[in-house]
């Protein structure tokens, strides 16, 4: 089994297809019913797995899912490009105590992590709605991955 999509709640598909298009992120589809129904499907660069959001979609409230989590092999980089592309992101971090997870603000420190491990290093920015999506550095994985 493979994860195909994750269903994201929006107030406003339009925005939140603007948002993820800016991003750079390829609009796979967009069609409506006349019963209302809209699906807007796009997916992050170099993704096998999509995001849809829309009219009828979703009974989520908007902005509620936290923890979206993207990978990237250069941290900083990739935090750049964000920025550039308009969204509204956060500083790097790592787990002061070398954990590899992002929850919670305890442990934050600033900067990524300082030996550049992988899965080390996090950045965080929302969508328009609020829903957060989280990046980590992953340069080499896990052996089975």
């Amino acid at each position: 089994m493979k994860l195909e999509v994750v269903v994201i709640p929006v107030s406003d598909v339009d925005k939140a297809k603007a948002f993820y298009e800016q991003l750079g992120w390829r609009l796979d589809a967009d069609f409506a019913t006349e019963k209302g129904f809209r699906v807007v499907q796009v997916t992050p660069p170099g993704s096998d797995a999509s995001v849809i959001f829309g009219d009828g979609v979703s009974n989520g409230e908007p902005g509620s899912l936290q923890g979206l989590q993207l990978v990237v092999k250069d941290i900083e980089a990739a935090r750049e490009e964000l920025i550039a592309k308009g969204a509204d992101v956060s500083e790097v971090w790592h787990d002061a105590d070398g954990v590899f997870h992002h929850a919670g603000d305890a442990n934050r420190a600033a900067g990524p992590d300082p030996e550049r491990r992988s899965y080390g290093s996090w950045l965080s920015f929302s969508d328009p709605d609020g829903n957060g999506w989280v990046v980590q550095e992953v340069v080499t994985r896990l052996p089975g991955r």
